[in-house]
């Protein structure tokens, strides 16, 4: 009987037979050089128009397959082809297409769809699509530049001041061998140099022992209140933490940057989407006569004795 993993199969056998010729047709091949009395070399081509929604790209059994179909089928992530140009990737979901078509028609004659498994399958899918594309468009009715905006002032406004250490660090296993190497940076060694060489942190070795900017909370409490309490240029006395024993060197300080609107662009947009779509189907169930079978018998109120 046809079914969906089936035709997945076809259609991952189509690709893979497709595959050996696909490797050739993506081999650089040397473009001919057009003769200067050509109309190639007189101008480029202009970009050929869009095909149509309804351009029939393939029939099956008089049953036309559009281009508008094809598009659908390349929105699914199943079928997926990178890698794979545009007029490979349109042959390959052609024969998909047609692959489907067949099964279907075949399962049609079976009467496969008359089933009552099938059509509750059918109502599910159909649902499950119509609730998807309501979504989408509530989702693109609630990405307005004013409500970007409006959320990215709020967020920003809420934001404190936050002082961030631009440090590095020499991690070590024993106090005594951080004494040593804190000895020899006081005393004029280069610190990067000393820590690509002695330094246990495989994160910040090759760096020099360079952590980059961080916030407080971002470290360790024993490590970041000796790199927080120290000024620029300092080096510190061997710290320990449940790492070992860190040697410190405080580069820069300042208070961390506010965020631009770019930066938090895509968090936002997600943010008013999630929202949108949540108050949507809260008001849409608010809205709804709702019954439910496994809900709780509602409480019995005693009646009252008379008076």
């Amino acid at each position: 009987m046809p079914n969906t993993a089936l035709l997945r199969r076809v259609s991952a056998l189509a690709v893979m037979v497709a595959m050996p010729g696909l490797a050739l047709a993506q081999a650089p091949q040397k473009a001919p050089t057009p003769a200067a009395n050509t109309p190639a070399a007189a101008s480029p081509a202009a970009p050929a128009a869009a095909p149509s929604a309804d351009a029939v790209v393939a029939s099956v059994n008089g049953k036309p397959i559009t281009q508008g179909d094809l598009a659908i089928a390349a929105d699914d992530p199943a079928l997926s082809l990178p890698g794979v140009d545009e007029a490979q990737k349109k042959s390959l979901l052609v024969d998909y297409m047609v692959d489907l078509r067949v099964g279907a028609q075949a399962a049609e004659a079976a009467k496969v769809g008359d089933t009552p498994e099938f059509k509750r399958k059918l109502a599910y899918f159909r649902d499950k699509l119509l609730l998807d594309d309501y979504l989408e468009q509530e989702a693109k009715r609630a990405v307005t530049p004013e409500a970007e905006h409006a959320i990215f002032d709020q967020t920003v406004k809420l934001m404190k001041p936050e002082e961030e250490v631009h440090a590095r660090h020499i991690l070590v296993d024993n106090e005594a061998e951080a004494k040593k190497i804190a000895a020899r940076i006081k005393g004029g060694e280069d610190f990067a140099k000393v820590a690509a060489e002695a330094s246990k942190d495989p994160g910040s070795k090759a760096e020099g022992g360079d952590l980059g900017w961080f916030t407080k909370e971002r470290m360790v409490p024993d490590f970041a209140n000796a790199a927080f309490a120290m000024k620029p240029g300092q080096v510190s006395d061997p710290i320990k933490t449940q790492f070992g024993w860190h040697v410190i060197k405080v580069e820069e300080k300042r208070t961390k940057p506010q965020p631009t609107f770019d930066e938090l662009k895509e968090q936002i947009d997600q943010h008013l989407i999630r929202k949108a779509q949540q108050d949507m189907i809260l008001k849409l169930r608010s809205e709804a006569k709702i019954d439910r079978a496994d809900a709780p018998p509602a409480a019995q109120t005693a009646p009252e004795p008379k008076k």
